[in-house]
């Protein structure tokens, strides 16, 4: 079958013919015909598989008759990820070419002033997160009162991220009259129920079971040590022995290893840049852009890049985390075998990940071989530094933070220092020994009840007494040391008159 049995309008045809897809896939044969027949959709198909385009063709279609109205869109598709509504906005802009359709993008990173601008000139189509979406509604820039079509993409992922109550207000402020379109690529049973609250008798299109691999992805599991510095160097050496490796997407479970192991590939040479969601908007996108045009051959992400992200030329997907939950793994090694490529996913997996790979294999319904050769990890091996690792016991990480010497009690003193301690205990015999220091008086009690004052000594100077002079000071007294005493109290004193 072709696109032309599909029911859809001249101007798509021509643009689908000049991107040069000829048959549409299987998801776009069965949804195409029920969007355009106004039904709701609920649509279960492997990544990878042209969902994206199911809904995207029939809304062109749709959209060539009537005209937008301000801050009141004609048709509204919700993403879970920045990166998703930037890549729908582009099949946008690919299709629908030839037509003169008004599309926003309101997502984070990116100023009020601007989206407030466009939606004030009116929008066919809006694409948009969940949170920017919600934000520009209760500052009262936006009204969904007009939105005839609802295009939910991603499902599972808007649960997974939390958006769910997001979403149940989306859809009480949206017409009841709408038409409504679900797309995922797995069917848990929270999603199930959502579905029944959300859409209204509508066609399943399953193309595949859920949450199935595709048969062009190699998988592979490679056994690793706990230690994070073993499995950066079994990555290390899979990326220089994999064989025909154009580029590559390293996916990590927590956004800090990301950084870690981003900095770390590029200590040891490797082109690669870095994609999280505490990136800002603008070098998360230069990334992905750099990523497409082949300019960095490998890019380490998080779970934000392993939804929907169209990249077609994609060689292999490396698991340097295995991921939590089973349907996350399905959607990360999707990245690779898309459009009927081939392609190899690599987990690497310690013994703590046992249980992760078992819900894996459960859920895709195949065991994950092992990869061969020998992939353990020497002992002596360095580290990212270029160090060899020290031991990690309590007298290793002494004698090594002491370069090897021994503790300063056992170690015996040189030839210098014993003979520098002799002649401190032993006086030589053409020195004299040294004059015992004079005992010192006993101290005065001091002035209280029941004890006299103490007389002031002659040599210290009081306020209100006349000074002797000097060759009187001499005659009586000895000459004293006066040393001891501070200077402010050697300075003469003149008795007031």
């Amino acid at each position: 079958m072709s696109f032309s049995n599909l029911g859809l309008s001249d101007k798509v045809l021509a643009a689908v013919a000049a991107t040069g897809y000829t048959t549409p896939t299987p998801i776009q044969e069965q949804a195409i015909p029920h969007v355009l027949a106004r039904r709701d959709v609920l649509g279960i198909a492997q990544t990878g598989t042209g969902k994206t385009a199911a809904f995207v063709l029939p809304m062109l279609t749709l959209l060539e008759k009537g005209r937008a109205r301000a801050r009141m869109p004609r048709t509204l598709i919700l993403e879970p990820t920045r990166e998703l509504a930037a890549q729908v906005k582009e099949q946008f802009d690919k299709y629908g070419a030839g037509q003169k359709l008004n599309v926003a993008l309101l997502i984070g990173g990116v100023s009020f002033g601007d989206q407030d601008s466009k939606l004030m000139r009116g929008v066919d189509v809006l694409i948009a997160t969940p949170g920017r979406l919600l934000d520009h509604t209760e500052r009262g820039g936006l009204l969904l009162t007009g939105v005839e079509l609802l295009v939910i993409d991603e499902a599972d992922r808007m649960l997974d991220m939390g958006f769910i109550p997001d979403i149940e207000r989306i859809c009480k402020l949206v017409p009841f009259t709408r038409q409504t379109l679900f797309f995922t690529a797995t069917m848990p049973p929270e999603i199930s129920r959502i579905t029944e609250a959300f859409l209204h008798n509508p066609a399943r299109i399953e193309v595949s079971k859920p949450a199935t691999t595709a048969v062009t992805v190699t998988q592979l599991q490679v056994p690793a040590g706990r230690e994070a510095h073993d499995k950066r160097e079994i990555l290390r050496r899979l990326l220089r022995d994999a064989k025909d490796l154009n580029n590559a997407i390293i996916f990590c479970n927590r956004k800090r290893e990301v950084a870690v192991l981003h900095k770390s590939l590029q200590k040891h040479g490797f082109s690669v840049g870095a994609l999280h969601g505490d990136m800002d908007q603008s070098a998360r996108t230069a990334a992905l852009d750099q990523f497409r045009k082949g300019e960095i051959p490998l890019l380490v992400a998080s779970d934000v890049a392993a939804r929907g992200l169209d990249i077609p030329a994609v060689s292999h997907v490396f698991n340097f985390d295995v991921p939590h939950h089973p349907d996350d793994y399905v959607h990360r090694i999707g990245r690779t075998g898309r459009a009927g490529r081939t392609g190899t996913a690599i987990s690497i997996v310690t013994s703590l990940d046992s249980k992760s790979m078992t819900a894996i294999e459960k859920l895709i319904g195949q065991p994950i071989p092992r990869a061969e050769g020998d992939f353990t990890v020497k002992s002596e091996a360095s580290d990212e530094d270029g160090a060899p690792r020290r031991s990690r016991s309590r007298e290793g990480s002494r004698d090594g933070a002491r370069g090897g010497r021994k503790p300063r009690r056992e170690r015996e003193p040189r030839q210098g220092e014993r003979e520098a301690r002799q002649g401190e205990r032993e006086p030589r015999q053409d020195q004299e020994p040294r004059q015992e220091r004079a005992a010192k008086p006993e101290r005065e009690p001091r002035h209280g009840r029941g004890t006299a004052p103490r007389a002031t000594p002659s040599h210290v100077p009081s306020i209100g007494r006349a000074e002797p002079s000097r060759p009187q000071r001499e005659a009586d007294h000895e000459p004293a040391d006066h040393s001891h005493l501070p200077a402010f109290l050697l300075r003469p004193v003149r008795a007031r008159a």
